[in-house]
């Protein structure tokens, strides 16, 4: 808070010297808060803490051995979910008064430190042999269940990057994965479809009031999903331009009259750029 404006209010004589001082006195002395940096530093830590591993894993893989690899990153994984069903309250529909920072931080390490563990399984023993789609499915599964039980919107928007990685590997076939060649028709539709899907959830969640805090989310992925595939298709189908053209201006005049039905300035900048 500014003084000098209560300095002003003083020199023109609207308010005492008494209440200056008294204005000024607890400006100084007002405690910083330091809760947005606490969160950036944790996040940081955890960021150089699963790059470290992978790493420290990249440059010693010979002397540790994978064995030994694996075994540390599983007991890591399974020490942090267990802390967390330690330190979480009882299962809640809506979203819980009361936080725990510490065990938030923890799950988000706990299911970064899964992904790499089912990474490794698979790149190096093949654990799911040519079907990567699982690779991406079995943690997508534990993903959810742990956003919705532990409340976690973190951990969610993770579970819907890998419900997206899911579906593009699932519907793709096995070379165009090899030859990294996504200029592929099936893929456009696959994001549409999967844009709609978290569009509904998003939707139901409102409307049934189980954990409505995570529709914006759901919305926030869907409506960028389904931007891009709608542009995708004006580049990929060149022959029907103006059919995908229409479309996006379909999507684009729908979100719009959401955004100003529920008085959302944020999806209203969505739509318009």
């Amino acid at each position: 808070m500014k003084t000098f404006i209560f300095e002003s209010l003083f020199e023109w004589g609207f308010i005492t010297e008494e209440t200056l001082h008294n204005i000024v006195t607890k400006e100084k002395n007002k405690p910083v808060p330091l809760h947005t940096e606490l969160k950036l530093l944790m996040y940081a830590g955890i960021i150089f803490l699963t790059t470290g591993l992978g790493i420290l894993v990249y440059k010693n893989i010979d002397s540790i051995g994978h064995l030994a690899i694996v075994i540390a990153i599983s007991i890591a994984t399974v020490s942090c979910f267990l802390f967390c069903f330690k330190k979480a309250p009882a299962f809640s529909k809506t979203k819980p008064t009361q936080t725990n920072v510490i065990k938030d931080y923890t799950l988000l390490l706990g299911c970064l430190l899964l992904l790499v563990l089912t990474g490794y399984l698979q790149f190096q023993y093949q654990l799911f042999g040519d079907r990567w789609g699982m690779a991406t499915f079995i943690p997508m599964i534990i993903l959810f269940i742990a956003a919705y039980y532990f409340d976690h919107l973190g951990v969610l928007s993770i579970g819907i990057v890998n419900l997206a990685a899911w579906a593009g590997i699932s519907v793709t076939p096995r070379h165009l994965l090899r030859n990294n060649d996504f200029n592929n028709s099936t893929l456009i539709y696959t994001a549409i479809a999967l844009g709609f899907f978290l569009l509904f959830v998003g939707y139901i969640s409102l409307r049934k009031n189980f954990k409505s805090h995570f529709a914006f989310t759901y919305k926030n992925f869907g409506i960028h999903i389904l931007f891009i595939a709608a542009i995708a298709g004006i580049i990929h189908f060149s022959v029907y331009e103006l059919v995908w053209l229409a479309f996006l201006t379909g999507i684009s005049f729908w979100q719009f009259l959401i955004a100003v039905k529920e008085k959302s300035f944020y999806f209203l900048i969505v739509v318009y750029l």
